[in-house]
């Protein structure tokens, strides 16, 4: 253990985004540096030096850090020793699974599922599949007592589903469907109707999104009658696919009846436990409203109307710092804005409103972002309009847009 070196993208996420290290990690740490975690921890104005108290308990036989190094090398010590201590955690129990170990992984769950809509998935993906991979061995290794089955099996659905939304993201639908039924499997052992339910509509979502509306459909039915009885959000997400599927299909009243029936049901939740999980797994208001707007765009429609819907939900998502921000679903709501314009004649609109998704860095051009940049292009195929100016400069752009993109750089 003494030559452990850390996996960066694992280790940099505990310093670099701010988060301290759990309870288990911080005496290691402390007995490593000398001093306290708030004092390691603290931000420090650029320009300045570092002007900290060694602990007068800590131990001799490690060498101390002079006050005058550089905060990120200390950082960069204090990772080594988490990850020190992190592998020691996960592997002292040797015959039950200690709480201090579930306690790490609840942690490490959280931070994915919070970070999986605002952060490109080039930097949590090595952390995502890490953790993933110590609840698959703590289910496969024997030691977890009958009380803590079912919170790993429900550990292991969360971040299987974002692991298939990764492979989604990354246009690889067979191997993000695979991920799926393991998320689904898991969900099932752990009897957890809301999971199930959920991966239901991920399946949908790869279909949706792979042109593939019919299966789009039928996966969101399924879902639907799974969660037809609660009260959390999961159930309006799964209408939303519905309608969204429908759209692409031409069903102008399946859209119009999952939508009513959405925004009916919007007024007796009560959030679950996925709900409190937030991320992926929670179906916000702003995100109702985008889906609502799209299933319409879909439909080809245009007016005053849908583009003052359409605004405000891309309003909805105007904050990076509101707890339901997602990047991909901004985006999104981007698209759809300027489809919704260029229906209703106004080019210079739809110019404006995707110009946003069109400056968005590599990192970001997931698979979804891509193929809603391309849906507008189409429609800059059509209608009076296509002959424009504006029009053709727009589709060359978008044609440049690259489609190709992975989320994940090569390698």
């Amino acid at each position: 253990m003494d030559s452990v070196d850390p996996a960066p993208k694992t280790i940099q996420g505990w310093f670099y985004e701010g988060r301290k290290p759990q309870r288990a990690f911080r005496p290691v740490i402390v007995e490593m540096l000398g001093y306290s975690i708030d004092d390691l921890w603290r931000d420090v104005p650029e320009g300045s030096s570092p002007c900290f108290v060694p602990l007068t308990g800590a131990s001799s036989t490690h060498p101390h850090t002079d006050a005058g190094v550089d905060l990120n090398e200390m950082k960069r010590t204090g990772a080594m020793a988490v990850r020190r201590a992190k592998e020691f955690l996960l592997g002292k129990d040797r015959e039950t699974v200690g709480e201090d170990t579930l306690g790490l992984l609840d942690d490490e769950v959280q931070h994915l599922v919070a970070a999986y809509p605002r952060e490109p998935l080039s930097l949590i993906w090595d952390d995502l599949l890490e953790t993933q991979d110590q609840v698959f061995r703590l289910l496969e290794g024997g030691r977890v007592r009958p009380s803590q089955l079912r919170d790993l099996n429900v550990k292991g659905a969360v971040l299987s589903f974002l692991v298939a939304k990764g492979f989604h993201d990354m246009e690889n639908p067979l191997q993000a469907m695979t991920m799926t039924r393991v998320a689904a499997a898991c969900a099932r052992d752990a009897e957890h109707t809301g999971l199930i339910a959920l991966t239901d509509g991920l399946k949908s979502l790869i279909a949706y999104w792979a042109d593939k509306p019919e299966d789009a459909y039928h996966y969101a039915d399924k879902g639907a009658a799974t969660a037809a009885d609660m009260r959390g959000t999961v159930g309006l997400w799964l209408l939303g696919l519905q309608a969204r599927a429908a759209a692409v299909l031409g069903d102008e009243e399946t859209v119009r009846t999952a939508n009513e029936m959405a925004a009916s049901r919007r007024e007796q939740v009560v959030h679950d436990d996925l709900d409190e999980l937030g991320g992926l797994f929670t179906y916000a208001p702003e995100k109702q409203l985008y889906y609502a707007v799209e299933a319409q765009a879909l439909l080809g429609h245009g007016n005053a109307r849908l583009v003052a819907q359409a605004e405000e939900a891309v309003h909805g998502f105007s904050d990076p710092t509101a707890p339901n921000w997602a990047f991909g679903d901004l985006a999104g709501a981007q698209c759809d804005l300027a489809l919704v314009r260029l229906f209703s004649g106004d080019v210079d609109g739809a110019c404006a409103a995707i110009r946003p998704v069109l400056d968005l860095p590599a990192s970001h051009r997931n698979n979804g972002i891509i193929v809603s940049a391309w849906r507008v292009r189409q429609a800059l195929m059509g209608g009076s309009t296509r002959t424009s100016v504006a029009a053709r400069d727009l589709r060359a752009e978008i044609e440049a847009f690259p489609t190709n993109r992975r989320a994940l750089p090569p390698g």
